[in-house]
């Protein structure tokens, strides 16, 4: 999980990221479909692998029950449009959505191409999808591989009949075009969606509790309960939408980066950002989360307590914290070699 906001995006998004292979380099032709406004994990996963990744989505259609059908239409239409552009060997989508998987299956079964799923957390856990657990397990079988992102899901995964490949992170790098106007006092960058997992609540009572300290709290405002947004104090700052470079800015000049859920086997993209950029973090105290960041990080358990002492552990030391996210990086990017290396083989 991470937000960065929400764009205006009348006509739906197509955007492409592009990483040529090096001279001599025999790799597959990669396309990767996320059916978002953003997703850090897509774009940067199709950089590492020399492909193209493109943001499929009509914003402007909303997910309300009288809207989805046509905007499900539409972005699979534009899906089936651009695989028959760029004629991939390998196509990767992102769920959930499930149904984006839909014509990439349709066409590999017709191209002889590979499709692998990258199953975030939600595919399995969201409320929204439960009912549609047939559909992923059908999925699962038949791609090449499932990406997730802890043994967890990967375990549901092979007991459906599948491969699960073991992903948890993917490296992040943004540009640096755009520089964070950081404030003198102690600073904290919010990663939020105002999605049901996350405990603003207890974020804003945090907040209230240390003054001196800025929060700036990304995502999109419209998603966030007016009620919450009254009960912000003034040392709260909503970012609204941030383009890459400005959230890797944020990111990246902030002197922690606070992302939480209180749902268990979930990763938070915002935290493994915020640790390859060097921030230290400050996270849920979740198996999985003591298991992804044992160092540079601060867990706590979500409440306004253990958050506010959690900022002051990070400001009384910073130099220490930051050494531990950039040891932390170093591992990531160690285990993430290995794992480029099994997917590049996927379609040779």
């Amino acid at each position: 999980m991470g937000a960065r906001g929400d764009a205006a995006d009348p006509g739906g998004s197509d955007k492409d990221v592009v990483t040529a292979p090096a001279a001599g380099a025999k790799r597959s032709r990669v396309t990767y479909i996320s059916w978002a406004e953003s997703c850090s994990r897509s774009d940067h996963t199709a950089r590492e692998l020399g492909g193209r990744s493109h943001m499929v989505y009509e914003g402007q259609l909303g997910s309300q029950v009288s809207t989805v059908l046509w905007k499900y239409w539409l972005q699979g239409r534009t899906t089936a449009r651009i695989l028959r552009q760029e004629q991939p060997d390998v196509v990767f989508v992102m769920t959930p959505p499930l149904v984006a998987a839909i014509p990439a299956f349709w066409y590999a079964w017709r191209s002889g191409a590979h499709v692998v799923l990258d199953a975030h957390s939600a595919a399995f856990m969201h409320p929204r999808w439960r009912w549609f657990q047939w559909l992923q397990r059908w999925m699962c079988r038949r791609a090449a591989t499932t990406l997730v992102h802890n043994d967890h899901i990967a375990a549901v995964v092979e007991r459906a009949g599948g491969r699960a490949t073991l992903v948890p992170d993917v490296p992040i790098v943004y540009e640096r075009s755009e520089a964070f106007a950081r404030p003198a006092q102690f600073t904290v960058a919010v990663v939020c969606s105002f999605n049901y997992d996350e405990p603003l609540p207890a974020i804003i009572e945090a907040a209230r509790s240390v003054p001196d300290v800025r929060f700036f709290v990304t995502g999109n405002p419209k998603h966030l309960d007016p009620a919450l947004k009254a009960q912000m104090p003034g040392n709260m700052t909503l970012t609204g939408f941030l383009t890459d470079e400005a959230y890797g800015s944020l990111i990246s000049g902030a002197d922690a980066v606070l992302t939480l859920t209180t749902r268990n086997h979930t990763m938070l993209r915002g935290a493994y950002e915020a640790i390859y950029q060097g921030t230290p973090v400050i996270v849920s105290d979740w198996p999985l989360l003591r298991e992804s960041f044992p160092d540079g990080a601060v867990h706590v358990d979500n409440s306004p307590a253990a958050i506010a002492a959690a900022v002051e552990t990070v400001r009384r030391e910073p130099a220490a914290f930051k050494a531990g996210a950039a040891k932390l990086a170093a591992a990531k990017l160690a285990r993430w070699s290995a794992t480029k290396e099994t997917l590049s083989s996927i379609g040779r």
